[in-house]
């Protein structure tokens, strides 16, 4: 799965390159789906992908949300999220960071799942 996004932008390619050595070395199944990160500059995303299936299961984001720092925001992301997962009866997920450094936002998600009762 070795791709690289086509920008002559020199972050975008960076994190593109990142994103490919993250993916690398893990998949999500069925049992253990993938929980991926996105960070643009003003939201956070998050979704729950089964990759052998190539399926979305749930995804959030904090489009709607506007009150709060983005790092509160982003950690009301990750909390909604373990809400919704182990609503689906799935206690256990892959983290994939998307690329992003594992900090400010991308952390917090990380931090309000495992608050929300997610386990990896």
């Amino acid at each position: 799965m070795a791709y690289l996004k086509l920008s002559t932008n020199k972050k975008i390619q960076g994190r593109a390159r990142r994103h490919n050595r993250v993916r690398s070395h893990l998949a999500g199944t069925t049992e253990i789906p993938r929980l991926a990160v996105f960070r643009s500059n003003r939201f956070v995303y998050a979704q729950v992908i089964d990759d052998s299936k190539g399926t979305t299961l749930l995804a959030v984001t904090s489009l709607k949300d506007k009150k709060g720092t983005p790092v509160e925001r982003a950690h009301k992301v990750g909390e909604e999220i373990a809400k919704q997962v182990l609503s689906k009866k799935i206690e256990k997920v892959v983290f994939d960071r998307g690329g992003f450094l594992y900090q400010g936002q991308v952390k917090a998600v990380a931090e309000g799942a495992r608050k929300g009762g997610l386990n990896f």
